[in-house]
């Protein structure tokens, strides 16, 4: 989730009895709510190096134990030298109770991660998966309404407004989930005939998705006919009704939106689908190996590839992640693609390989002359 969301939820938690663990309290879950996402300091090693460990071990068992003991020391010993700057004669804080608080505070970050799309990865650095359920998106407007409002009726009302926010929390939270399984039921008819057989071990997830799935499976004994590997659903910014169905093939990706809402067109009919190609010769394949390439494979759950054989002999390949690539809008022409939008940044990426074989350049993003 986005920080004024974690914070919102922290000075929430702040207004329930684990306040009890004392005099800084209140600082301390603000922090600890926060606390996961420090390792935006790895951008001082660019771009790459934070996808690299993004919602890594910061959001993980030793991110959990090590910043809620900095956490609270940070608060511990803040305190301690405002009190000797004032004179405050209060009883200090006590740092085991207020440890054992910003360690609860980085639990929630990290449970309130784990439902977006964008994902998390708890289990790092002893395995590096992601895992995700897709019931929310990065920022979730009625997320932060409720958390917002909860807090402006609990400084009227102590302890109501608290127990109204994570009430109507716990309900949104379940409204997402369900509408999420809804649209996942409803996709093998959305997509009709254009969605083929599954894959031979191909599963289905149950609740959580997790990637990146271990050996490629555009390698060379891909199966020779199209097949369907995974449905998921992407949840809307605006609507927890509206999803974007993105159904991944062992050759392609198609995408097609749904709204829920009873006496929607959407919910009887779907709109126009674009197709992705996802095509993985040698090249692409060479490719994956460079260093820009295995980051950006192992953040990116539908990396969709794309290339192009230079008149030099070069081929430059270009991946973009289809969780992030705008969804196709009611007046798109079919076959557009990527000129929907895949974006740049941490959600492409391009490198390109000599006829020998040899990586010549990576980079994350796409130059501009091959938007």
């Amino acid at each position: 989730m986005d920080n004024l969301t974690h914070s919102l939820f922290g000075l929430t938690l702040a207004r329930t009895p684990l306040n009890r663990a004392g005099r800084g309290a209140t600082v301390a879950l603000l922090l600890a709510s926060n606390a996961p996402d420090i390792d935006i300091v790895t951008t001082a090693g660019g771009a790459l190096k934070y996808l690299e460990w993004h919602r890594g071990p910061t959001h993980g068992l030793l991110g959990i134990i090590g910043l809620g003991l900095a956490t609270a020391g940070v608060v511990t010993a803040g305190t301690k030298l405002i009190d000797a700057r004032t004179g405050r004669a209060d009883a200090p804080p006590k740092f085991w109770p207020l440890a054992l608080l910003s360690m609860v505070g980085i639990l929630f970050h990290i449970l309130m991660d784990l439902p977006t799309s964008y994902g998390t990865r708890p289990l790092s650095p002893f395995a590096w998966t992601w895992f995700t359920t897709d019931w929310l998106p990065i920022v979730d407007v009625y997320l932060l309404a409720i958390l917002a409002g909860g807090l402006w009726l609990d400084l009227r009302a102590p302890r109501r407004g608290v127990i109204v926010a994570l009430t109507l929390t716990v309900a949104f939270y379940a409204l997402r989930a369900t509408t999420h399984q809804i649209a996942i039921e409803r996709a093998p008819a959305v997509f009709g005939a254009m969605i083929p057989a599954r894959c031979d071990g191909a599963t289905e997830p149950f609740l959580v998705s997790a990637w990146p799935r271990g050996a490629d499976p555009h390698a060379p004994n891909a199966p020779a006919s199209p097949c369907l590997k995974e449905i998921a659903a992407i949840p809307d910014m605006l609507s927890p009704f509206r999803w974007r169905l993105l159904a991944q093939l062992s050759d392609s990706y198609e995408s097609r939106e749904i709204d829920l809402l009873p006496g929607s067109t959407d919910a009887t009919a779907p709109l126009v689908s674009t197709r992705y190609p996802n095509q993985w010769p040698e090249p692409v394949m060479t490719a994956a190996t460079s260093h820009v390439g295995r980051v950006f494979l192992g953040f990116a759950r539908f990396p969709a590839a794309r290339f192009i054989h230079e008149t030099d002999g070069r081929t430059t390949v270009r991946w973009s992640d289809l969780r992030f690539v705008m969804a196709p809008s009611r007046n798109s022409q079919p076959g557009s693609g990527f000129a929907t939008g895949a974006g740049s940044g941490f959600f492409s990426a391009t490198v390109s390989v000599g006829a020998d074989g040899k990586i010549l350049s990576e980079q994350l993003g796409i130059p501009t002359t091959h938007q």
